[in-house]
């Protein structure tokens, strides 16, 4: 009798699996977050070697040319280690360099296989197995890819196209705001017919928002978290590419994001950070019939008045995040000083959960310098603000942040900056050297800065804000403060704090105090320093990590502080 033959055993198919690379702000990470929420939801891998991934997705930002330079040479590095190692790796390039470049990327830079935009992350499974798809033909039986571009030319030729295109003009766009053609999207969708020519899938003007049910998979450590409440801006600074990349501003429910509060808070999350492109603009775009031309502080005012009485604006929403159960910080980033309002100091002022921190960058103080920038504001205006909000809300720590050497600015504007960042005495402060973005008004404006004046004066105001900050630290020894325990620090931690953001310029420096640093240290944060931005507390041992504790102030270093347990 014969045997029944035994059937061959089967493999099960491994998940495909993805790696990604995120670059720039704070909301470019919330981003990639959704990505990869998206990804696990499709029963897709994530894995933190590159070189195990079926494929990478570089997560660009394109603010300003060094964050755009550091986004080209991420890509062609990457792009190299492919086909060194893993030429069948897809390469898939998200975020704000296709939203602004969408035409030419893909010509630029063929060796990528997929450019999608912001409007597409929660499609991003689809779009990996089309540039897996992709790769699979590019590479072929013979083994034959696109050649690799040159990262000089890219950068170069991105340069030229943006000085060869008409600047963009956002405040042009008024008359449209409120209208139906207003914010209209297109889709550039490129199924190329040729196995070399990557494709696109980018909405030319984006309108996506995430919602509490999107997939997320958080990439900030377990105790913070960032909260997108809006996406977008209407403001017209003659110096900014961001509308163009992200669209006008649109706002989240109330409701919604409460939820996703509630939910991190039950999560063991004990810092929230709100942040968007304008966090005080939040809940205006939601009242009916709304015109997007209430930029300057006046039409604001005017239009905050007309609210009905339960409106959607950044005071409730304060005023219920604050009603959660749970102990917890609410950190308020990206408000703009045209639209502050009695009514939201006085909201800072009767929460006790949002913490006595406010981000607002200003840019310049000089009236002609504001003019130029297209900020809305007046040097007047904005002292007079300070001088409420300083009153309001006792305690409060101010960071801001201001841009020197742009078109225009001569030794006396510039005179008049420093003089106002001495009188002020931000408790944070930034500086950036001028970009020039081409794509800008403020990129086509005559009487451009050289680029060593430009710097000089960086190095001035730092320098003049240097003092200051040590003077601030000094002013805290003695006292006790509430802080949350971020990690324990690493020899080269201690041995260097230098954190930068294009976002907000560089912070910190090479701070010699820190060099004295000896033996067990937790790194902690107050309530006047938000997260990968500001300074630290440095406590003496080993506290519980991830929770609030409160310590004393013995010592401080030119920009950070250190404490004992209280």
């Amino acid at each position: 009798m014969s045997k029944t033959p035994t059937a061959p055993k089967t493999s099960t198919p491994r998940p495909r699996r993805v790696g990604l690379i995120s670059l720039g702000c704070a909301k470019n990470l919330v981003d990639a977050e959704i990505m990869l929420g998206s990804l696990l939801k499709d029963g897709i891998e994530i894995v933190n070697d590159a070189s195990q991934a079926d494929a990478v997705i570089v997560n660009t930002c394109s603010f300003i040319d060094a964050a755009q330079e550091e986004s080209v040479d991420t890509i062609l590095e990457h792009n190299a280690l492919r086909e060194a190692s893993h030429r069948g790796q897809a390469l898939i390039v998200s975020g704000c360099m296709p939203q602004r470049y969408r035409d030419e990327l893909p010509k630029l830079m063929p060796e990528v296989d997929v450019f999608m935009g912001i409007d597409q992350v929660e499609r991003v499974g689809v779009l990996v197995d089309e540039a897996i798809a992709k790769r699979a033909s590019r590479v072929g039986a013979e083994g034959t890819t696109p050649k690799a571009a040159e990262g000089a030319r890219v950068k170069g030729r991105l340069k030229e196209l943006e000085k060869q295109a008409p600047a963009h003009d956002h405040a042009d766009e008024t008359a449209l705001r409120g209208t139906d053609r207003f914010g209209k999207s297109r889709i550039a969708l490129t199924a190329a017919s040729q196995p070399a020519a990557p494709s696109v899938d980018v909405t030319m003007r984006p309108n996506y928002i995430p919602q509490f049910e999107t997939p997320r998979f958080r990439l900030t450590p377990k105790h913070f978290a960032y909260v997108k409440i809006a996406e977008g801006c209407n403001h017209p600074c003659s110096f900014c590419i961001i509308p163009r990349m992200r669209g006008s501003h649109r706002s989240r429910s109330q409701a919604d994001i409460v939820a996703e509060a509630r939910a991190l808070i039950a999560d063991g999350v004990r810092e929230l950070n709100l942040i968007s492109q304008d966090s005080t603009y939040y809940g205006l775009d939601l009242r009916p019939n709304h015109s997007r031309a209430i930029s300057s502080p006046e039409r604001f005012k005017a239009a905050t008045r007309a609210l009905p009485a339960d409106a959607t604006t950044l005071c409730t929403l304060l005023r219920e995040l604050n009603a959660l159960k749970g102990d917890f910080w609410i950190r308020l980033l990206y408000t703009h000083p045209a639209h502050w309002t009695g009514e939201l100091i006085q909201t800072i002022a009767e929460c006790p959960k949002v913490a006595r921190y406010v981000d607002m960058p200003l840019q310049h103080i000089d009236d002609d310098m504001l003019a130029r920038m297209r900020r809305e504001t007046s040097g007047q205006y904005i002292r007079d603000l300070i001088a409420r909000i300083r009153k309001g809300i006792p305690g409060i720590a101010l960071r801001t942040t201001f841009i020197v050497g742009f078109p225009g600015e001569s030794a006396s504007h510039f005179k008049t900056l420093i003089e106002f960042i001495e009188e002020t005495r931000f408790e944070r402060l930034g500086i950036f050297a001028y970009s020039r973005e081409d794509g800008t008004v403020a990129g086509k404006m005559e009487k451009q800065v050289a680029p060593k004046t430009r710097q000089k004066r960086r190095e001035q105001a730092m320098a003049a804000q240097h003092r200051i900050a040590a003077e601030v630290a000094q002013g805290f020894v003695g006292r006790t403060l509430r802080v949350l325990t971020e990690g324990e620090a690493s020899a080269k931690e201690l041995a260097k704090a230098n954190i930068s953001s294009w976002e907000h310029g560089l912070i910190r420096g090479e701070d010699a105090g820190a060099l004295t640093l000896k033996g067990r240290y937790t790194i902690a944060r107050g309530e006047a320093d938000a997260p990968d931005i500001d300074g630290r507390v440095y406590i003496r041992g080993k506290v519980p990590i991830g929770n609030f504790c409160k310590v004393r102030i013995i010592g401080h270093t030119d920009y950070d502080l250190i404490a004992e347990p209280a």
